[in-house]
């Protein structure tokens, strides 16, 4: 019987051998790309139909690999370059993944590194209010955003912009304020000082918009979106946001502190993107009321999640929205089946992101969706 292997680092890794960009065919990956983005752009402007993705997350990329940019490339272009060896409608694109902190450095704080783990930071503050009269300054202006933004200059120069890449991982402003604020705390605040919360909500939120604009700016044609865990494509909008602690609010809170804040990020990149590990069949009301919602994700294999969601409460909640739903299942071809047709509908709008370990199991479950899909 499937179950989630404990042993495993990434569930959703698989192993990439690094290359050097002067070793990886970046004419071919860019046709490969073109190919591919007219079902895309097809798909974006429907209200139903179904598209297969099979992510190859590079490990290390999302631990320590991560403090040298150089050595983040030569793997993601691994990742790139056996991607290509899987049937799939949506390539798969770079990622200048620095860890998740960015918006305490706009505080001050700084990256604590401990062997083979990503980075993290040290919550600083112990109210809303204190975060309120703190010093701030641009997250581009720091170390930690310095560092992104010459990440995607050296993968933008080095790929000689033919690559698509998304923004940075983008972090839901309860989720980056859990990273300001010691998370019991943080929920002690909703309460104790809600007003204060929705401001640090609406602060973080202009932060970030204002980086990840420079991001936008930068990255130019390449940007593909929604990015991080997201199927993600030049052909899609939208931003992205991990919001995993929505999960630990009741929803009436969630609405009134925060809710406006995401929903602000989303308008400025066209789209609200939601995603949550774990269960959030019980946030789906609150998360279909989201303005401009573009795409939600959720994890609905044993493989992918040890509390996965329910596919039959999600293809009901979500069929005839023209909502997005990106749903991740690790595990062998009939499982990622049986986990997707019954999450399919005639009227959803579907990506499968499959992580079959090998290719001619792809294919036989690329050919299956579709044939249910048709």
């Amino acid at each position: 019987m499937a179950k989630f292997d404990t042993n495993v680092r990434d569930s959703q890794g698989t192993h990439v051998e690094p290359i050097d960009v002067k070793d990886f065919d970046l004419d071919a990956y860019a046709d490969y790309e073109s190919q591919l983005l007219e079902s895309n752009k097809a798909f974006a402007s429907q209200d139903h139909g179904l598209l297969v993705y099979r992510r190859v997350r590079a490990d290390g990329v999302f631990y320590d690999k991560c403090k040298d940019y150089r050595e983040s490339l030569r793997l993601q272009l691994g990742a790139l370059k056996l991607s290509m060896q899987y049937k799939a409608d949506i390539a798969n694109f770079l990622e200048p993944w620095y860890g998740i902190g960015y918006i305490a450095a706009a505080f001050g704080a700084d990256y604590h590194w401990q062997e083979g783990q990503a980075p993290s930071v040290e919550p600083k503050f112990s109210c809303a209010e204190d975060i309120l009269n703190a010093d701030v300054k641009p997250i581009a202006d720091t170390d930690i955003g310095k560092h992104i933004l010459e990440m995607e200059e050296y993968f933008l120069e080095q790929t000689k912009g033919k690559i698509p890449m998304s923004f940075c991982d983008i972090q839901a402003p309860l989720n980056m304020m859990s990273y300001l604020l010691p998370i019991t705390d943080l929920f002690m605040e909703v309460y104790d000082d809600p007003d204060s919360v929705a401001q640090v909500a609406n602060l973080t939120a202009d932060l970030l918009i204002e980086f990840l604009k420079k991001q936008q700016a930068l990255i130019g044609d390449c940007l593909a979106s929604p990015g991080h865990g997201f199927a993600s494509s030049r052909a899609f909008t939208g931003a992205g946001m991990s919001d995993d602690n929505s999960i630990m609010l009741n929803p009436e809170d969630y609405a009134e502190l925060f809710q406006p804040s995401d929903e602000k990020i989303g308008a400025a990149f066209g789209g609200t993107v939601y995603h949550s590990c774990g269960t959030w069949e019980n946030k789906i009301d609150l998360v279909k009321g989201f303005a401009h919602l573009k795409t939600v994700d959720g994890a609905f294999s044993i493989e992918t999640d040890p509390s996965p969601n329910n596919p039959e409460v999600f293809a009901e909640a979500f069929a005839g929205t023209g909502v997005v739903v990106n749903a991740r299942a690790v595990g062998s071809a009939n499982d990622a089946f049986d986990a997707f047709s019954r999450l399919w509908t005639p009227n959803q709008k579907l990506i499968a992101v499959t992580y079959c370990k090998d290719p001619a199991e792809q294919e036989k479950l690329y050919r299956r969706l579709h044939e249910m899909a048709k």
